[in-house]
């Protein structure tokens, strides 16, 4: 028998940017890109919600009324990662803020991996961590593939000039103390180019075959 999951040792909310150019694509919208049957929005909606994420809020022009979440804008938009949170978080009561957010980019095909590695690592963590985030093959930092304490990162953001307005994820979370663990490159791979895209529908349909492929 399994063992159980760790337990969130507290309230757990979610944070999904989903606003970016895709200049890499064209300008094709990376959220409504499909993988395996779903879109990486919906993927990123599911496992935040999988793992009890709420508030749930998607940073991006409304893209899929269908799904469960509050969706906020950054101003002006297309300000950038560091921007997209903080407009987020000025759309959440801070008197409820849960103790966690999750930090993701709508671009990760392995996200529910990687969401679940985040939560059952998260009760594992000093007290005064402030992050954990995945770190890709070279041990290089996803800080948005990530989960902070939620009062640290209203700090930061409110530090920020220009409501981070053109601030990459770093320059909110870089005061912080985030803990990075090595993770395998399916948890971190995201879609930047066409052929990524190819690349993680190919691997969608070797790990889920259709019935008329198998055996």
């Amino acid at each position: 028998m399994a063992a159980p999951r760790p337990a969130v040792p507290a309230g757990l909310g979610a944070i999904l940017l989903a606003g970016g150019r895709g200049t890499r694509v064209d300008g094709a919208v990376k959220p409504l890109f499909e993988v395996g049957g779903r879109t990486l929005l919906s993927a990123a909606v599911s496992a935040a919600t999988d793992a009890g994420a709420r508030p749930l809020t998607v940073v991006a022009a409304v893209l899929d009324e269908s799904l469960p979440v509050g969706w906020v804008r950054e101003d002006p938009p297309f300000g950038g990662p560091a921007a997209a949170v903080v407009a987020a978080l000025a759309s959440w009561p801070a008197e409820d803020d849960p103790e966690w957010t999750l930090v993701l980019a709508c671009d990760l095909p392995g996200v529910d991996a990687a969401v679940r590695r985040l939560v059952d690592d998260l009760p594992l963590l000093p007290s005064d961590t402030e992050g954990l985030c995945l770190g890709d093959a070279s041990s290089r930092p996803q800080w948005l593939t990530a989960v902070y304490r939620t009062r640290a990162l209203r700090q930061a953001a409110s530090a920020l000039p220009d409501g981070g307005r053109d601030q990459p994820m770093r320059t909110l979370v870089e005061d912080l103390a985030i803990a990075v663990i090595a993770a395998p490159d399916a948890l971190t791979r995201d879609i930047d180019t066409w052929e990524d895209l190819n690349e993680a529908r190919a691997r969608a349909d070797h790990a889920h075959p259709t019935l008329e492929e198998s055996p």
